[in-house]
């Protein structure tokens, strides 16, 4: 069984910093185990460049051996964890630190960015049931940054707290929280 989430250290981060193994590791978590050749089919690479990222996830510990598939031709793998979970206190206080956090949270907002494109391009393909659970929302309140604080960590209790559904599909929450851009210290007199 998976535990429920890993909190990294900061080689760990390192590791998930390439955009290539953070989208092996979200497969692996959402659609099951896999071989390195079905992974490659699936994100159009080679099986030795799948193997050499697989390799690194295995070695940081994100993903194992899947002892109940595979023959001694075909390696499974499967997920360790069920979420990775990041905060940039959990990590020592230094350059070093602030740089591997801040590479790994690009490469996870390419890759929701990269999502949220495929999934608006395989909208119209849906079962109308399932088209009106999609929103592309956003609110733009005036919060102070505890306040914010207050709000996302309410949402994701909420979130934390939904069980799966054995007759349900995966469905992607992303939860994308910031100043707006453009406008943090700028003061409205000075317009």
């Amino acid at each position: 069984m998976k535990e429920p989430s890993i909190v990294p250290s900061l080689d760990q981060l390192k590791a998930l910093t390439h955009p290539v193994r953070t989208r092996m590791l979200g497969i692996l978590r959402v659609d099951g185990p896999s071989t390195a050749t079905m992974l490659a089919a699936r994100l159009g690479l080679n099986s030795g460049a799948t193997s050499y990222h697989l390799r690194h996830l295995a070695q940081h510990g994100f993903i194992v051996d899947d002892q109940e598939r595979g023959n001694g031709r075909e390696r499974w793998w499967k997920a360790a964890h069920q979420m990775t979970h990041t905060d940039s206190d959990l990590l020592p206080d230094n350059e070093e630190a602030r740089e591997a956090y801040d590479a790994y949270l690009q490469v996870v907002v390419t890759n929701y960015a990269e999502k949220l494109q495929r999934s608006i391009e395989e909208r119209v393909m849906l079962p109308d049931e399932w088209r009106e659970t999609t929103t592309y929302s956003d609110w733009i309140p005036r919060l102070t940054p505890a306040r914010a604080i207050e709000v996302r960590d309410r949402i994701m209790d909420m979130l934390s707290e939904l069980e799966d559904d054995p007759d349900g599909e995966p469905f992607t929450f992303q939860l994308n929280a910031f100043p707006q851009p453009g406008h943090l210290g700028r003061h409205p007199e000075a317009d």
